[in-house]
């Protein structure tokens, strides 16, 4: 590990990696969370392009229920969603499914 003042590689960090960026300890530890982390990226960019594919469809949606007469937000087909984001991922799992509908709908 090195310190501010001294830039020099201690035996546990050879290749100069910045283990402050990591909070790994050792080379082979920072090598392997830096390749998990670009992974981890690469799959938030997937996640945020669904998530704006969802808002768009969702839209379609709303307008197309609007325009028909109907109302903006169908609450039943929300309780849907609800319950299938807590079965598959538990409580927390309510709390992103509720996120993904206010960022779809607005709020109500």
């Amino acid at each position: 590990m090195t310190t501010a003042t001294d830039q020099t590689p201690t035996a546990t960090d050879t290749t100069g990696a910045a283990p402050d960026k990591t909070g790994a300890r050792t080379d082979e530890a920072a090598e392997l969370i830096t390749g998990a982390r670009e992974r981890i990226d690469a799959l938030d960019d997937r996640i945020i392009g669904l998530i704006q594919e969802r808002m768009a469809v969702s839209t379609v949606i709303q307008e197309a229920r609007i325009t028909s007469g109907g109302r903006r937000v169908n609450l039943s087909r929300e309780m849907e969603v609800l319950g299938r984001y807590r079965q598959e991922l538990g409580k927390p799992g309510t709390a992103l499914a509720m996120t993904l509908l206010e960022l779809c709908r607005g709020r109500i």
